[in-house]
């Protein structure tokens, strides 16, 4: 692979499954001068200018998410990753993706914002020419224009290559045909990263421009949630765009889009952090002021206990998510920023991208669920922001390929790379859930052809023990590093690790497991201190 160094082969207990055993990685608590401060500027920016809106928001009240966007450009908000001669930041993707993370307390904002600074931009970014990125990316990255990406058909969702829309070379324009759906952004968006097929055949990435002849945009969809963004249909109808707008190679699209793609999972997973990071927040708010029987709710047994494992398992998936992040960084850092350098490091580490958004999206949906569930039936009414946060987050592990699709890559292309010795299947060996997904996939043949034909069940079923594996040794080294609170949360965390890789190696192998003993927790020091910052530690 042109640009990255192959990922080292370890045998014995030197590596995970997904990457190598460090003996640090980076962490969270490692953003400091800089980049804390933009961080902290988009958490500002999120509390002050787009929650107080949230309602006005979900009415789609018109110009109010266009003008926020414009506010968030103005602030670099809107090309933190990309680079500073196009009017980006060209800041990592690591620190790019804390401040989404941070800018998504809103879900509404959140997939308006991460779209178009994420997968309608990363396109470009990486296989753009000098043209392309000139005439785009400043508008883009500015906030003066919204981008969108257009992958997904009426029918064709998980199976993306499936598409059937269609472009043709008529003299000096490509002419396209196709209807394009669930494209957020649509309402707004002045320019689509469009996937087609030239003959049929050839998949192949175009840039679209909102104003060009032959486009147009259905109705908005009436959706559960997420009602502030905007999702609707693409519709192309003899829709003519000049011959160098098509973006790389042709017959090369699915480059383009599945590249986009991982990164876009990866900071999916940031996205999904941050209303899970809210609803902590909300909760601990309410449980600290609701009484019952005397006191607060929050003193009550039940009740810290649910925020104790809230905060741990997004501790956990923290963990993961940004040493991930640091991997990506180090990918491009060495990458000779060529197309099939930048594709190659962007292909690098795809395994990681959807093991952390299956986890983050999992993860947010049991905060969110267990944050409504502290506010008892008022949270089961819209006059209290949960409801809000309960509804948007259901999407989360289904766009961007859903979690099932995303495990079946996750197995299959791991067995894959180990085929091609650019990964291992042995275990490291440093923990329970790690030596529990050795065992499980020795039973598995390293092959080019991976897991195609293999049951579904038992392919997710590696994907969860590789998952978890590469999350317990994430939050365990994290813990080492920073100490403190990390180590209690670590600990709390690796009990329903243990029991989620019991859980999965029987699935696939039918054979009962013992649970190693669990090390106690010092939960009540840990609810209260929860509470007490109101959010994740």
């Amino acid at each position: 692979m042109a640009g990255v160094s192959a990922r080292p082969t370890v045998e014995g207990g030197g590596g995970s499954f997904l990457s190598t055993t460090p003996d640090r990685i980076f962490t969270p608590e490692a953003f400091v001068g800089d980049e804390r401060l933009m961080i902290d500027t988009a958490e500002q920016f999120s509390r002050k200018e787009v929650l107080p809106v949230a309602e006005r928001l979900d009415h789609q009240e018109e110009g109010l998410m266009p003008g926020l966007i414009r506010q968030a450009g103005e602030l670099g908000f809107c090309g933190p990753d990309s680079p500073e001669a196009y009017g980006g930041l060209g800041l990592g993707k690591n620190v790019s993706a804390r401040m989404l993370e941070f800018l998504s307390l809103n879900g509404s904002f959140s997939v308006t914002i991460g779209v178009t600074s994420g997968i309608s931009q990363i396109g470009l970014v990486l296989f753009g020419d000098e043209q392309q990125r000139k005439k785009y990316l400043p508008k883009l990255a500015s906030g003066e224009w919204i981008g969108a990406y257009a992958l997904s058909e009426p029918n064709s969702g998980s199976d993306a290559l499936a598409l059937t829309s269609r472009a043709e070379r008529r003299g000096d324009r490509w002419v396209l045909d196709g209807t394009k759906m669930w494209i957020s952004n649509a309402k707004w968006a002045q320019l689509f990263l469009v996937i087609a097929k030239v003959d049929g055949e050839r998949v192949t990435a175009f840039l679209v421009e909102r104003d060009s002849p032959g486009v147009s945009i259905a109705r908005e969809e009436h959706k559960m949630g997420l009602k502030g963004s905007s999702t609707a249909r693409l519709v192309l109808e003899g829709a003519e765009i000049p011959l160098e707008n098509m973006l790389y190679l042709e017959g090369k699209g699915h480059h383009v889009a599945f590249n986009a793609l991982n990164i876009g999972r990866f900071k999916l997973a940031a996205m999904s952090l941050g209303p899970a990071r809210d609803a902590i927040g909300l909760a601990a708010g309410y449980a600290l002021e609701r009484k019952q029987f005397g006191r607060a709710i929050a003193e009550f047994g039940l009740i810290r206990r649910k925020f104790a494992e809230m905060a741990s398992r997004f501790y956990a998936a923290e963990s993961m998510l940004y040493r991930t992040g640091a991997l990506i960084d180090e990918a491009f850092a060495i990458s000779d920023h060529s197309a099939e350098g930048n594709r190659a490091a962007a292909e690098e580490y795809a395994i990681e991208c959807s093991a952390c958004k299956v986890v983050a999206t999992e993860v947010e949906a049991f905060v969110v669920d267990e944050g409504l569930q502290v506010f008892g039936g008022y949270g089961f009414t819209e006059e209290f922001p949960i409801a809000r946060s309960y509804r948007d987050a259901r999407v989360s592990r289904i766009y961007e390929g859903t979690n099932e699709i995303n495990r079946i890559f996750l197995a299959d292309r791991l067995v894959r790379r180990a085929a091609e010795g650019r990964a291992s299947l042995v275990s490291a060996g440093d923990s329970f859930v790690s030596d529990l997904a050795g065992r499980a996939f020795a039973r598995f043949e390293p092959s080019e052809r991976g897991l195609r034909d293999a049951d579904q069940i038992a392919v997710a079923s590696l994907s969860d023990l590789a998952m978890l594996a590469y999350m317990e040794q994430s939050s365990r080294l994290r813990a080492v590093q920073v100490g403190g609170f990390a180590l209690e949360l670590h600990r709390l965390a690796t009990r329903w690790i243990n029991l989620e890789a019991t859980r999965a190696y029987q699935w696939l192998t039918g054979e009962s497991v013992t649970v190693p003993p669990t090390e106690p927790v010092a939960l009540d020091d840990l609810a209260e201190a929860i509470l007490s910052k109101r959010g994740p530690l």
